[in-house]
């Protein structure tokens, strides 16, 4: 009798440990809170470092320019040929709506404050006339993109890593600067290094055009507020032509609706 009560009391103890642990458990565990919705509105605005593809080391020499091309064979040197100087500042916004919690469609827009190194000649040896100046103008370099944007909130994590790509047009860039020569008759021969070439020489100049742009980065989102984060990333913009493609770092806000 004695064993058998024994008994009885050593399994409800034990049930009541094990009822008691199950209770535990259930009240530690709680619902993490939702940084991101499934299905969102974002709004962001930024700022902007871009920095050209391409080094930047035009040909120093005016009379170079001159000599080369008389000779068939202009040494521009290399530089980027559409946004122009080696980096840029500027900002710009996107608007993104997530149908689900892990894709997004959206449109982005950006413009840069980008710098361009030119030149002017104008060389009439018969009429005593030469020019050689170098000139810099500053510009809005813009561009207006589609995107796509994959994101992966982290569960019970106010961080969110994203990436994206879009196309669409970039505006306000690629002028550029041509050398035409043309010979003299009857003229001394060909100068020394250094020297003005016995030629007629001047600048041709052209405007600005658009041109299409791919775009594709990747970046990080963290969550304030359910409605405010902030972002940083990198992205990679490729140019249609050569000598034109440019990276870009943004940082800014996010507004999640």
């Amino acid at each position: 009798m004695k064993r058998l009560t024994l008994l009885l009391i050593s399994v409800c103890a034990f049930q009541g440990l094990a009822y008691s642990g199950s209770y535990s458990e259930r009240k530690e565990v709680a619902p993490c809170p939702e940084w991101y919705g499934n299905n969102e509105w974002n709004v962001a605005i930024w700022g902007a470092y871009s920095f050209t593809g391409t080094e930047f080391a035009p040909n120093p020499s005016l009379v170079d320019l001159i000599q080369s091309t008389s000779e068939g064979h202009t040494v521009f040197g290399t530089f980027d040929r559409y946004v122009g100087n080696d980096h840029a500042w500027g900002g710009g916004a996107d608007i993104k709506y997530f149908f689900a919690r892990y894709f997004g469609i959206g449109i982005q827009g950006f413009g840069l404050d980008a710098k361009r190194s030119g030149f002017e000649i104008n060389s009439q040896p018969l009429d005593d006339i030469l020019v050689l100046e170098k000139t810099t103008d500053r510009r809005v370099v813009g561009s207006v993109l589609g995107t796509f944007t994959l994101r992966y909130p982290i569960p019970c994590s106010r961080f969110s890593p994203y990436a994206w790509a879009g196309v669409g047009a970039i505006f306000g860039g690629g002028e550029s600067d041509r050398v035409i020569t043309s010979e003299i008759l009857g003229g001394p021969q060909p100068a020394e290094e250094g020297q003005v070439p016995f030629v007629n020489a001047r600048t041709e100049h052209s405007g600005s055009r658009p041109e299409l742009m791919g775009q594709f980065g990747g970046g990080l989102e963290y969550r304030f507020t359910r409605h405010i984060g902030w972002t940083n990333d990198f992205n990679w913009n490729v140019v249609n032509g050569a000598h034109n493609d440019f990276g870009m770092f943004r940082t800014g806000i996010n507004f999640a609706f």
